[in-house]
């Protein structure tokens, strides 16, 4: 048996459930356009998973997906409209949105796409124009 903390998850209604289990990959926040766009805020708060440690325990038939670009397929509830992860298929990780797993200890770790920033965040986190090399982007850091 495993030792590794599980979290529960749902979409606005709870229609949908999911359950992540161990440690994000990575947190952080995201000031692309995308996201902030889908979130409909400033910023979106995320967490990345790999597959393997995220599941949907309820309500699978009741997600809808939107792919706007090979990088990412955004899910959603078909009942309360609840945003609830976005695969990202190039990276082989699943984003669960930090808001979505209330008692996730969520701590963030940088700032991606910090040069789309329409929220300035002087938190002492790096800031990336894009996003880290070893995910494909320049690893370039911008001032807070």
């Amino acid at each position: 048996m495993s030792d590794a903390k599980t979290y529960h998850g749902a979409c606005f209604c709870g229609a949908v459930q999911l359950r992540v289990t161990g440690e994000p990959e990575a947190m952080g926040y995201c000031h692309c356009e995308d996201c902030r766009h889908w979130s409909a805020g400033p910023v979106n708060a995320f967490t990345l998973w790999k597959p393997e440690a995220v599941e949907v325990v309820q309500g699978a038939d009741m997600l809808a997906s939107y792919h706007r670009t090979p990088a990412s397929l955004r899910k959603w509830c078909r009942s309360c409209g609840g945003h609830v992860l976005t695969e990202h298929p190039e990276l082989g990780l699943i984003d669960v949105y930090a808001a979505v797993i209330p008692d996730f200890p969520f701590t963030p770790g940088i700032h991606v796409h910090y040069q789309e920033s329409v929220l300035r965040i002087p938190d002492g986190l790096p800031k990336m124009r894009d996003v880290p090399a070893e995910m494909g982007g320049t690893g370039e850091t911008l001032d807070e």
